[in-house]
């Protein structure tokens, strides 16, 4: 790690884990814990849960967890030791200088990178105002009807005719060979090397925290492709990315506006509607799903309203419901898009657009209903069956009943035919209307190979470190599944007083899948609902646990054992372990 233990140990305890997710969630406290809806995976039910006492989060629903730093690592797709500089400017913690060169090391490459993106940014915004051929300027300005300052808010800029141009630059500012290659700005091969982008009015791409990740060019001419976009690289993933989210997030206005590309967000935000974002060149996804869930509850969809524009917000509605979104679709009214519609009608008449926009789901079927020639049964059949289909989606009964009165009402369709319909298809899936789960149920089982009873057990004793020596004088570290649970139990053997778990959990901040299989264990028990346990029932589960821990490791030896004097006396023992009594002498 780039820094001691103890200043990081120092930063951790300095945020409290509540405080810091409460800026990002909407917690409410639930008996010991608080209680929120998962940024991490869409959910209409609670399953997120942040523990005060043990300073960690967990998901019950996707298996999420960490503590406050691995927390701004996944939220913010920070690195560690950026999350932990976030951390400390937060608690006003000044870092030790003598880390950075560990740190340049650590996350040398990301943070290359981004300064490497930086400086190409600035180039290419230079590089607009200097254009002698005015041809960037031209298109912006005249074209697309910017002005100064939209130009300079989004750092538009542009990339000249010469293909070497950014090349040469870096160089000169020391980047190396690899480094612009690996970033994708430049292509170079053992016979010649040039820019990605040349002859392009150039749209920087920024994360949520304001950092150039990537780029958008749009050609100057007729060449193509029209557009083109960074290939993803070690700080660009175009479905974890929208553009122009760093400036809508910070909107006032409470739902978010998804558009079609570069051009609509930034005419949206030149008019005043600063709440625009829009996905990269590639087909929106559940990452952008979750991502705009973090900032909002509401999504407008204002794709363009031509077949392509119509397509995108098909696809995109029930990813966005499922990340538990309240989706709505705006009527251009016969405008190709949000841009041409303000031109022509003025940003009042889109801001009654907005408040007039429709429910997706209606909205959808009444797009859908428009490939169907409807005097004809069996086609109108088969719009019905597309109807029940497209109702299927919704898992809450009351939701599902009350689109499908609207769907009868809005379609025609008998309201009883429909809901037998709908409940016919779904029970053929082997479903009904009661057991369809609102959120992915947690298992009891094992958990990458890990059984129920070795987790519950590590937490208990994580939770009452004054039966470790009674636990401990039955059953061995190495009694348990895998080093991970094997080193937990050493620890907890050995430090049970000291044993802190959003400490212990810095070891795993870059190792996710350690990282929930710990959390799983750590959090289990702090569920909604769950009532905390007496003196008398620890216990008793203390001794099952144990006898199940035992009689599995004695199964394992028994299994491999080819000794028959060795086999007996095994059997033996399983066959008193059932009998003995199990004494945690405490």
């Amino acid at each position: 790690m780039a820094y001691s233990e103890r200043t990081i140990e120092e930063v951790r305890q300095a945020n409290d884990i509540v405080e810091v997710i409460s800026q990002h969630v909407r917690l409410k406290k639930m008996g010991a814990n608080y209680f929120g809806l998962c940024p991490f995976h869409g959910e209409k039910t609670p399953s997120f849960s942040v523990s005060p006492s043990k300073q960690m989060y967990y998901c019950f629903g996707c298996g999420a967890g960490g503590n406050v730093i691995s927390f701004l690592m996944e939220y913010e797709n920070y690195s560690f030791q950026e999350a932990l500089k976030a951390l400390a400017e937060r608690a006003h913690i000044e870092l030790p200088d003598n880390a950075e060169d560990t740190d340049r090391a650590s996350s040398g490459l990301r943070q290359e990178l981004l300064k490497l993106h930086k400086e190409a940014a600035l180039f290419y915004y230079e590089q607009l105002q200097l254009d002698q051929d005015k041809a960037g300027m031209n298109y912006l300005k005249g074209v697309r009807r910017l002005s100064d300052q939209t130009i300079t808010h989004f750092g538009l800029g542009y990339a000249g005719k010469n293909s070497r141009n950014l090349y040469d630059h870096l160089k000169e500012k020391g980047f190396s060979d690899a480094l612009l290659a690996q970033s994708g700005l430049a292509i170079i091969d053992e016979r010649s090397v040039h820019d990605r982008f040349f002859n392009r009015v150039m749209f920087p791409i920024m994360d949520t925290n304001n950092r150039v990740v990537a780029f958008g060019g749009r050609v100057m001419g007729d060449a193509k492709p029209k557009y083109l976009n960074s290939p993803e690289n070690p700080i660009f993933d175009k479905s974890s990315v929208l553009y122009g989210l760093n400036f809508a997030r910070k909107s006032r206005r409470k739902e978010l506006l998804l558009c079609e590309g570069y051009m609509d967000v930034i005419s949206l935000h030149q008019a005043g509607f600063t709440n625009a974002v829009a996905s990269l060149g590639t087909a929106f996804n559940e990452k952008h799903a979750r991502l705009l869930k973090r900032y909002t509850d509401a999504v407008i969809l204002t794709q363009d309203s031509d077949e392509a524009g119509t397509k995108a917000r098909l696809r995109a509605y029930p990813i966005l419901h499922e990340a538990g979104l309240d989706v709505k679709v705006i009527d251009l009214e016969g405008s190709k898009d949000p841009d041409e519609y303000i031109l022509t009608n003025g940003t009042a008449a889109f801001e009654q657009r907005i408040a007039a926009a429709r429910n997706a789901f209606l909205w959808s079927l009444d797009a859908v209903k428009a490939g169907y020639d409807l005097s004809d049964p069996a086609a109108r059949t088969r719009f019905y069956e597309d109807v029940v289909e497209r109702l299927c989606m919704f898992r809450e009964p009351l939701e599902r009943n009350n689109y499908i009165l609207s769907a009868s009402s809005e379609q025609h369709i008998p309201y009883q035919e429909l809901k037998d319909a709908v409940e016919s298809k779904l029970n053929r899936r082997q479903y009904s209307f009661a057991s369809i789960p609102s959120r992915p149920k947690k298992r009891d089982g094992d958990q990458q190979g890990v059984p129920a009873y070795e987790k519950r057990l590590l937490r208990q004793l994580s939770e009452n470190p004054a039966y470790s020596a009674g636990v401990f004088r039955w059953i061995r570290p190495e009694d348990f599944t895998g080093s991970l649970m094997q080193e937990l139990a050493l620890q907890l053997r050995d430090h049970p007083e000291s044993f802190d778990s959003a400490r212990y959990l810095d070891s795993f901040a870059e190792d996710e899948d350690a990282r929930k299989l710990l959390c799983s264990m750590l959090a289990s028990g702090g569920e909604p609902g769950m009532k905390p346990q007496g003196e008398a029932e620890l216990e008793r589960s203390l001794k099952d646990d144990i006898r199940r821990l035992l009689t599995a490791s004695l199964d394992a030896e028994l299994k491999d054992c080819a000794d028959p004097a060795r086999y007996t006396a095994l059997r033996k023992e399983k066959d008193m372990l059932q009998q003995q009594d199990i004494s945690l002498g405490t």
